[in-house]
């Protein structure tokens, strides 16, 4: 039975459109500057600090000089995503911010799709420890219809890289109790963030915390997509493929190969496209969503191939969760990603 439950946020005083930036494992340190240039106060400081004692030391300053304040009560949040995919297409994907109680896979409530590695980890647990704060949520996937529809003003709005967010604060016990009896029963599916949810779980067994903030996103909405990331290659042998004649139709009709200026449709039994290319025993120098950028790479000399996926469906991650199997690494890109920096979840 999953347990969601409305907390008190931290949140910034004063929100500005240079405190948010994207998760903390897809910025660069180049990235991280930029966004430290915008304002002193971005999450980064936060996220990717240059030591977990320096996170716990900001994290207390910014809360004692008011730059970040506490809600004295707690609530649940209608969030709304509004965005243009890499396929140009507009869309908007609506949740929930909630504090879900963290439970272990095998307990089947809720389900990883993605394998794990234990470095990441390592390095979130440290900042955990430090700040006792969960500082980004996490996107989860519930079956059924988004369970909150919020109107007029929003209380919080930030746009970066082309994504508006927006959130309305949600305190009515009725509100409330609505969604949390309609996740009573479901079975969670993570969909991004494997690595803070295992860290919270190893949290919870030495300390006791039990709750982390989550998005709780409605699989059954136009706004879900999940884009495929396609990979750049080195290293590479032999490919069994079949050469074809010009450019390929989108989708594709499987895995594709692009080398020496020609696509060829890859001839493989694996279950998953990314599976295929890890059996191919290519080493893999780079990823992007972007199909073109891939071609582009290739073209200048970047990458000796590259793989052009198709994108999975939420049916299809779902039931290699339900089955108790993973995916690769990348398999899945769910797009677009959940914004830091708005909400804050003390533990």
């Amino acid at each position: 039975m999953a347990v969601v439950k409305p907390f008190r946020a931290l949140r910034y005083a004063e929100p500005g459109p240079g405190v948010v930036a994207p998760p903390y494992d897809v910025i660069s340190p180049e990235q991280r500057d930029e966004y430290l240039a915008r304002d002193p106060r971005n999450v980064v400081q936060l996220t990717l600090p240059d030591s977990e004692e320096e996170a716990a030391r900001t994290l207390a300053e910014w809360r004692a000089d008011g730059v970040l304040v506490e809600d004295e009560s707690a609530a649940v949040w209608a969030l709304e995503q509004e965005f243009t995919g890499p396929d140009d297409v507009r869309r908007t994907r609506s949740g929930v911010v909630a504090s879900l109680e963290v439970e272990p896979y095998e307990r089947r409530v809720v389900l990883p799709h993605e394998r794990t590695h234990a470095g990441p980890k390592e390095g979130r647990l440290r900042l955990l420890r430090a700040t006792r704060t969960q500082l980004e949520p996490i996107f989860v996937l519930h079956e059924g219809r988004p369970l909150l529809r919020a109107g007029g003003l929003p209380t919080l709005e930030a746009e970066d890289g082309g994504v508006t967010t927006r959130l309305w604060r949600v305190d009515d016990p009725a509100e409330i109790e609505r969604v949390q009896a309609a996740l009573r029963e479901r079975r969670l599916l993570i969909a991004d963030g494997h690595h803070r949810y295992e860290t919270a779980l190893t949290f919870r067994e030495e300390d006791g915390a039990d709750s982390m903030m989550v998005v709780l996103v409605g699989q059954d909405q136009d706004g879900l997509v999940i884009f495929p990331t396609h990979r750049l290659v080195r290293g590479l042998g032999e490919v069994p493929a079949r050469p074809l004649d010009g450019r390929p139709p989108v989708p594709p009709p499987g895995l594709l190969l692009y080398r020496d200026g020609r696509y060829s449709l890859v001839e493989h039994t694996a279950e998953t496209d990314p599976e295929a290319v890890a059996a191919l025993d290519a080493e893999v120098v780079g990823y992007t969503p972007q199909a073109p950028e891939a071609v582009e790479a290739v073209d200048r000399g970047e990458a000796e191939a590259a793989f052009l996926l198709r994108p999975v469906t939420v049916e299809q991650v779902r039931a290699v969760a339900e089955r108790g199997e993973v995916m690769p690494q990348k398999s899945t890109y769910f797009y677009p990603k959940l914004l830091s920096g708005l909400l804050f979840h003390p533990v």
